[in-house]
């Protein structure tokens, strides 16, 4: 039986979404009597958003299928100062045409997880450069910034993971927590938000603009975060091999974030079910107790459930199909992932070492070397043990390419161009 009433609070809580809430049952019973508007803040430090940050993406997706009304809050205001929480160093900082681009690009996602719209319950996507590239600085001085000790700032973790560091924590990104604080009275004054959500290193952040609300006269405002997810066996969530799983499909095919979910650690498929699905929690319970053989068929449920929601059922069923093709029945799929390497270099010859390089298979010659000696190599489908091997225009099979694999999972062709 659930401690929560509200359906959004209970839906998160069987599906593992919450780490820390400020008041329980103050936001249990908000949720339960009425409509509230919630956020998120995203940063826009990269064109695109990957795969660690599907987790406040689909919080916002319960809120909204609830009956909620979300806010994803793009970080044009505060990007350009970066957010500091836990980082070694300062983050570069961007221009406002870089910040810009990067949203633009980064809210193209959204659309497959929130319904947009004028409605009372459709999601909003608003930019907090609206309101903090126009402030006052005196002003913000004397109406924000005299509500802030400094002596509980510096208690947050944080900043103190900073302050025993090399790196010094500029006075630039300090700003940087009651600016988001700041963010949270503004978006309850115009939109009435009641709740910020977050990661779990968030908290300190997130709290503060609560008590910056009690001091500038909102109501009681609420916190809300979420567990800082790692794989079963430690890795960071949203980073591969080959670096981060985006979600922007110019960045990152369907296939390859199909794989990326395909090759989830055993002890991970049925939490990650319950977070990046929305598989009903009956049918994510019969799927967990199936065990030995049987739980790769679920990891291919996993991986087309999480790949059909971001770039839709047909294109996730092709990636499931294609995977099918490759690894069951050897035969060339065509939408594999794919590398064009100019006819005349490949008449030339191309070193084996350099083509693994090339293909992003690993990330420098030793590296591939390795791979080569450790068998797990192979062209056309054949093992190759040889590291000094040359590959040229005579392995273009009669399909136009050469499949280059590395071990079982992953296939690049390469195609002369």
């Amino acid at each position: 039986m659930s401690r929560f009433k509200s359906d959004f609070l209970r839906t998160l809580d069987e599906r593992g979404f919450i780490h820390q809430i400020s008041d329980e049952a103050g936001l249990d019973e908000l949720f339960a009597k009425e409509t509230v508007t919630a956020y998120i803040g995203f940063d826009p430090t990269a064109p695109s958003l990957h795969a660690g940050g599907l987790i406040q993406i689909m919080m916002l997706h319960w809120m909204q299928q609830t009956g909620h009304r979300p806010i994803s809050l793009m970080g044009g205001g505060t990007g350009m100062v970066g957010d500091p929480s836990f980082k070694d160093d300062a983050r570069q900082l961007m221009t406002i045409d870089t910040i810009e681009s990067n949203i633009a690009s980064i809210k193209r996602v959204f659309a497959n997880y929130l319904s947009y719209g004028e409605g009372a319950k459709d999601a909003m996507m608003i930019n907090n450069g609206d309101w903090l590239r126009e402030i006052n600085y005196l002003e913000f001085l004397r109406d924000v910034g005299r509500h802030f000790s400094v002596n509980r700032m510096l208690s947050f973790d944080s900043v103190k993971t900073r302050l025993d560091r090399e790196q010094s924590l500029s006075f630039l990104e300090f700003n940087y927590m009651i600016l988001q604080a700041y963010d949270f009275v503004e978006l309850n004054k115009r939109y009435g938000c009641r709740l910020q959500m977050g990661g779990s290193d968030q908290w300190g952040n997130i709290v503060n603009g609560i008590d910056l609300g009690h001091r500038m006269g909102t109501p009681q405002l609420y916190a809300l975060t979420s567990p800082l997810l790692t794989t079963a066996s430690g890795a960071k969530m949203g980073k591969s091999l080959n670096g981060a799983v985006w979600l922007n499909p110019d960045m990152l095919s369907a296939y390859d974030f199909w794989q990326y979910w395909r090759n989830t650690e055993d002890a991970d498929v049925s939490r990650f079910l319950k977070l990046y699905t929305t598989l009903p929690m009956d049918e994510i319970a019969r799927l967990s107790a199936l065990a030995g053989s049987e739980i790769n068929e679920v990891k291919k449920i996993l991986a087309t459930e999480v790949t059909a929601m971001l770039h839709g059922r047909e294109n996730a069923e092709q990636a499931a199909e294609t995977a099918r093709k490759t690894f069951e029945e050897g035969a060339l799929a065509d939408n594999l992932p794919s590398i064009d390497v100019a006819k005349g270099e490949l008449e030339a010859g191309v070193g084996l070492l350099a083509l693994i390089v090339k293909a992003g298979l690993a990330a420098s010659n030793g590296e591939a070397r390795r791979h080569v000696q450790g068998g797990a190599v192979r062209i056309n489908d054949v093992a190759v043990s040889d590291e000094r091997k040359v590959i040229g225009s005579g392995e273009v099979t009669a399909d136009g390419v050469i499949k280059l694999s590395l071990g079982k999972k992953k296939h690049i062709l390469v195609r002369p161009a």
